[in-house]
């Protein structure tokens, strides 16, 4: 009969050797990530095309607003509440790529991808 090993009962925690705040300081230090995302109607085949500095949580809080019937624009909020959330996709179409250069201009790169991007997908 092969023998089989067992992970340990208390195995590492990831962080192990950094301390709480060293933690905080990589998360506060560390940017969020800038993008384009689009909210997508599967059966309207209507796309919403936005940016921000934080792509995350811009998504996140169209959701949100979605759920809580408040969603600025009338025409998907009306599609969410026909046909549901699983009517609607929610896609991160490009990143801005963070640089080193105390020149960059995020918000400017932002922009760009904002424009580009409309004008793609026609939205």
């Amino acid at each position: 009969m092969a023998s089989v090993s067992l992970p340990p009962d208390n195995p590492a925690p990831v962080s192990a050797g950094r301390t709480r705040s060293e933690l905080k300081n990589q998360y506060r230090d560390t940017p969020s990530p800038m993008g384009v995302y689009a909210i997508r109607g599967l059966s309207s085949g209507r796309v919403i095309v936005e940016a921000s500095m934080n792509v995350h949580a811009a998504m996140n809080r169209a959701r949100f607003e979605l759920d809580r019937k408040c969603h600025r624009d009338k025409q998907l909020q009306q599609d969410w509440l026909t046909l549901g959330p699983d009517h609607c996709r929610f896609d991160i179409i490009d990143l801005v790529k963070q640089r080193d250069d105390p020149a960059f201009d995020g918000k400017a790169e932002l922009a760009g991808l904002l424009a580009m991007w409309r004008e793609e997908l026609g939205a």
